[in-house]
This record gives C-alpha cells, structure tokens and sequence, in this order.
C-alpha cells in the first residue's frame, strides 16, 4: 500500500466522522470515494480565480469539457478555499502563506485517503520572486530552503521544535523539466525555493511600511542565497514538501519568477505580460499531465 495515502495520525480511526471545517466537506455528509476516488493529480495554487482557469485549461488540454463550460465550486460551502474537479484532476486554492496552505493541505491529505485515492502527484503552480533569473522563467523546486538557506521546516508542535525535511521528489522535478524542454516555449530551471514568514522584510525588500536595513545589506543577502543555490523566493513550499513528505505523496512545486529581485522590489511589467507569465506553470504542470495519461 505503499502507493496510498498515509496519515500519520492514529486519532482519525477512532472517529466517527470526520469533518473538513474549511472545506465544508464530511465523511457523513459526502460519499469520498464517489466523489474523488478517480484523482491522480492534483494542483494547488494561491488565488481561487486561478484555479479555476487552470481547471478550465486542463478540461480543454484533456478534452473533457468544452469551451465556456461552467465548473462549480466543490467547497461553495465555505469562502476560505475554492476546489473544482474535471475527470482525474482536482484543482484547490490555498491562500498565501504557511498557515493558509498548512490548514489546506490538512484536510486536503485526509480528503484523498478518505476516498481511497492511489498514486497520487501533488503539484503548486504559482507565482514567486527570482534570483539571477530573466522574469518570466519557470523554477521547479530542488528543494524548499528556510530563510537561513537550510533545507527544514521549522515548526512548534506542543511548545517543543520540531525540524522536517523539505525535500521534494527528484525523478519528477526531472520529469517535469524533460516537459518544458519538449514544450519549449520558455526558460526553465531546477533550483531551491526559499520560503519565507512574509512578503516584505522577510524577503529583503525595502518597499515595505518597516525597513531597517540598507540597500547593500539586501543585495548581499539575496546574492548570498542565490550563491546557496536559491533561485526564486515564495512563501508557501516548506510545509508543503513537509507534509507531502509525511504523508508519502509525490510532490513538486512550479512557479514563475515575476521579477529579478537583484534589479528592484516592485513588479512593474503590465498586466497582459503577468497573465501570460502566470499561464506558464498551468502550461507546463498541463503538458505533464497529458503526457502522464498519454495524450501528448
């Protein structure tokens, strides 16, 4: 049963139901397996209107749906995240930040072990800063590295420290950048992504409302994890490759750089050239899928 879903938590069989709060879903209200156990794939990303479009494309790319076709909201129960599904793919926001996607992927994990899902790939496409990189390329995570470039998720589970391992799957990083080669249609690497507590000080910018340190201090900080292997910066891949790790689920993170933060703090390309941006990871996450199913 290696291929399944595990959770590390023995408390969940003594329970007779099971209720996923944030997704407005429950094991007595909803037939799981009914309603998900076909899933093989599923992607995660930030804005609920993002993933809606993805599940769109995919439907299109998959010919399971034609153009124009409304897909509802699975957890419209709830306005804290958005889930949609075509054929064996579910597509979930999960806000910004460690405690959004944390609380997320909780009840997403227990979601597909409910249904009894097997070979599962958990993808995030999203959006991140880059480090030496042209705007517009497309990282796909080696590893998740914590503010201090160390490869950890550092959390506190009853007042004690507990360190995990943020690692992600290296055959599908590698799986993953054979695509972007065979789609060609822009620059891609393999690298860290560091992750961080917050968007401002947290990544060393000097735009924020507090900034207490100087611009030399910054670029030297940002030149240093680049020469650490860093090359994009976001604020969710941590505790993700954390809890996918626990939970024995195949695991990548694809994000496109929206800026050099070695040349500056602030995204100023136009609006028309960040939803092109954007559509990159849900291009190259698509083409893997398809491949994956043997469409291509």
């Amino acid at each position: 049963r290696e291929n399944f879903i595990h959770l590390c938590n023995p408390h969940l069989e003594k329970m007779k139901e099971d209720i996923l709060y944030h997704f407005a879903l429950g094991t007595g209200t909803h037939d799981f397996p009914t309603l998900f156990g076909d899933v093989k794939f599923v992607c995660v990303g930030g804005s609920p209107s993002r993933m809606k479009a993805f599940i769109a494309y995919i439907a299109e790319e998959l010919g399971l749906g034609s153009p124009g076709c409304d897909y509802p909201n699975i957890c419209a129960g709830t306005d804290r995240y958005a889930m949609y599904k075509v054929g064996p793919v579910l597509s979930v926001s999960h806000g910004m930040g460690i405690p959004s996607i944390s609380i997320m992927l909780h009840e997403l994990i227990k979601l597909l072990y409910h249904a009894k899902c097997s070979d599962i790939t958990i993808i995030r496409i999203g959006t991140s800063g880059g480090i030496g990189l042209e705007p517009g390329s497309v990282v796909i995570t080696r590893q998740s590295v914590d503010a201090t470039f160390k490869p950890q998720l550092e959390q506190v589970v009853l007042g004690k420290t507990v360190i995990r391992s943020t690692n992600l799957d290296e055959q599908l990083a590698k799986e993953l950048m054979q695509c972007s080669k065979e789609i060609g249609q822009f620059n891609t690497v393999i690298g860290n992504t560091m992750c961080t507590l917050d968007f401002y000080e947290g990544q060393g910018r000097l735009d924020g409302a507090i900034c207490l340190y100087d611009e030399e201090e910054k670029l030297q900080y940002l030149k240093n994890a680049y020469e650490s292997g860093v090359r994009n910066i976001e604020m969710e891949s941590s505790v993700f490759a954390a809890m996918c790790n626990l939970s024995g689920v195949k695991a990548a993170v694809v994000c496109v750089t929206l800026l050099n933060r070695l040349e500056g703090d602030q995204i100023t390309s136009s609006h028309d050239v960040l939803v092109e941006y954007q559509q990159r990871p849900q291009k190259l996450v698509g083409y893997f899928i398809k491949k994956s199913l043997r469409k291509v």
